[in-house]
């Protein structure tokens, strides 16, 4: 809590009086991330364009790969948990987009992967495009 209160730039009496300890802290980053990947899946032309677009985000997203190193139970604790309020909404987000539960099952694994193991861009465009049109 010392170094987050340091890089944030807030006293620590401050930041505990937001959070009670650092996965309190981590756990309110993931829900504004999650947020913010709805939002931009929301906001695609198309839904290979929003699975890529959320494949891009969560593969070069520098929070998530500092949490692939220093947190990583936390980060798999929080995205493997189909009660966890995040897991669902993103869920949603991508029932949306593929349109069956089946198809949304593997977009989820797809994109929770990402997390812990980031694609390319390339890898990205191409295997939200196989995901779309069912050539997985």
């Amino acid at each position: 809590m010392i170094e987050i209160a340091d890089e944030s730039q807030v006293s620590r009496a401050t930041l505990y009086n937001h959070y009670r300890d650092k996965n309190a802290v981590l756990s309110a980053l993931i829900a504004s991330e999650v947020e913010r990947l709805v939002s931009v899946a929301e906001g695609a032309a198309s839904p290979v364009q929003a699975l890529e677009l959320l494949s891009r985000e969560i593969s070069g997203d520098a929070a998530l790969a500092s949490m692939r190193i220093h947190d990583q139970e936390l980060l798999v604790a929080v995205l493997s948990h189909a009660e966890n309020p995040l897991y669902l909404s993103l869920a949603q987000c991508l029932y949306e987009l593929v349109r069956t539960e089946a198809g949304t099952g593997i977009a989820m694994r797809w994109l929770l992967g990402q997390a812990m193991q980031p694609l390319t861009e390339i890898q990205s465009r191409e295997q939200a495009r196989a995901l779309v049109q069912g050539n997985l």
